[in-house]
Parts: structure tokens; C-alpha cells; sequence
């Protein structure tokens, strides 16, 4: 699910403690979702808990496109006022990097499903993607939401159905993948949240919302939105871990 590492941007004023408890928020929701995706694994719930249509599979969209969301918001505050190629260029290479990791961890956990473009990917890509809309109108950049949004709906051609073209999600083939987040229609969210924090600067909400003191229940609750990429990249294993550990003691 992503200073925020999965979902944040270096930004160039003071930080916004409501937008770092959104993405602790988020961070809870990916825990939850991913320990009963391992129960699954492990075979303690049916098969299909978390993958079928139903609250489960509900909860995942809405874990992923809160960070999309939440990425777009960041790119406008780090970016907004003019691009920051330095800082853009490391965090881009952070997240990056980071989604490598997990392309490399799951092929050797999956190698029949291992995740090739899952949300790390997406940050990554819809980052440099929302740099060339940057500067469009916010209600340009909504309307260009709602078609990317709808976008396999109308677009889906065999045409994509090569391999290198599945980051786009306009093919017609299945695929099998544990996490799969392509720009179409995942760019959606992330270009809500552009033009949100771009409205939102308009009307001068971000510089009320903005804290340089926040209260020490504010700093201890924002803390997993600080460091959202480490915990992304550490919690499955430790869920795994601990879930491995138990069922060998009661087993």
C-alpha cells in the first residue's frame, strides 16, 4: 500500500498531521486485509474469503485506492508549487525499488501468482503520469478520472493481451497475480486525489489543516502514516511469521 514513503511526496510545507492519520488509517485497513488473507492461506477460512465478490474483497479496493488517493494529494503538496526533480526523483526511486522487492519476494513465495504490478507498481508509474497533468485545471483532472476510471469498459483489446502491456489492465485475458493494480482504472483514484488537494489549496483548506504542533495523541496515531513503505514491505512477513508459528504449536 507509500515523511509518508508509500503514498507521500517530500513536501515543501508544513506537514499535514490529518493527512498522516489518513494513511495510518489506510496502513490498518492493509493489515487487517492481508492477516485474513494469510488465515485463508493457512486454511483456517474458505477458500475465496478474500478474493470473491463480498466485504472482504471490498475492503482490498478500498485499501488500495485510499493509497492512490492518497498519492495523488501528496504529489500535488510536494509538487504543486513548482516539480521538485531531486526529491521527486528519490521518493520515485524508493517506491520503485521497493516494488521490485516485492515482485522478487512473491515470485519466490508465488511463482504461479507473484505480483508483477501490484500498488507499489501503480504509485510508481500514476507518480510520473500525474506529473503531465499536473497543471491542468482540477475539473479537467476529475473528468479525466471518470474515463480512465471507465476505461476497460470501452478500451479492452486483445491488442494488450502481450505480457508487456498488462500494466495497462486493457487486456482480455486473465490473469493470475495475489495483487494487481494497472493504470486502467487504478489511475482513477490517484487523480482524484490531485484534484482534491488542488481544490483544496483553492479554498485554502490545506494551510488550516496544516499543524507545526500537533498533539501527542496526533504524533503517536500518525507514525505508521510516516513510515508507511517499511511497514508495507515488513508486515506480511512478520503476519506470516507469527501465523506459521501458531499453527505449528496447535497443529
Amino acid at each position: 500500500m507509500m515523511a509518508s514513503d508509500l503514498a507521500d511526496q517530500t513536501m515543501a510545507r508544513a506537514r499535514i498531521p490529518a493527512l498522516d492519520l489518513a494513511r495510518t488509517f489506510a496502513i490498518g485497513m492493509m493489515v487487517v486485509f492481508h492477516f485474513t488473507f494469510d488465515l485463508e492461506l493457512f486454511g483456517y477460512l474458505a477458500p475465496g474469503t478474500t478474493t470473491l465478490p463480498g466485504p472482504w474483497r471490498a475492503l482490498a479496493i478500498l485499501t488500495a485506492g485510499s493509497f492512490l488517493f492518497l498519492a495523488g494529494v501528496s504529489l500535488w503538496l510536494a509538487h504543486g508549487s513548482g516539480i521538485e526533480w531531486r526529491a521527486f526523483w528519490w521518493r520515485f526511486g524508493k517506491v520503485a525499488g521497493a516494488a521490485l522487492l516485492v515482485t522478487i519476494g512473491t515470485y519466490m513465495a508465488f511463482p504461479d501468482a507473484f505480483v508483477f504490478f501490484g500498488i507499489l507498481h501503480s504509485i510508481a508509474l500514476c507518480s510520473l503520469l500525474g506529473l503531465a497533468v499536473i497543471r491542468l485545471p482540477a475539473l479537467a483532472v476529475a473528468l479525466l478520472a471518470v474515463v480512465v476510471f471507465f476505461a476497460p469498459d470501452f478500451a479492452r483489446s486483445e491488442a494488450f493481451n502481450a505480457p508487456v502491456f498488462w500494466w495497462t489492465g486493457l487486456q482480455t485475458v486473465p490473469l493470475r497475480t495475489v495483487d494487481y493494480e494497472p493504470i486502467f482504472p487504478w489511475f482513477a483514484p490517484f487523480l482524484m486525489g490531485l484534484a482534491t488537494a488542488k481544490v483544496f489549496d483553492q479554498f485554502g483548506i490545506w494551510a488550516r489543516l496544516s499543524n507545526p504542533a500537533p498533539s501527542r495523541a496526533q504524533r503517536i496515531l500518525s507514525l505508521p502514516g510516516k513510515h508507511s513503505l517499511i511497514i508495507y514491505l515488513i508486515h506480511q512477513p512478520i503476519l506470516i511469521g507469527l501465523i506459521w508459528t501458531v499453527t505449528q504449536v496447535i497443529r
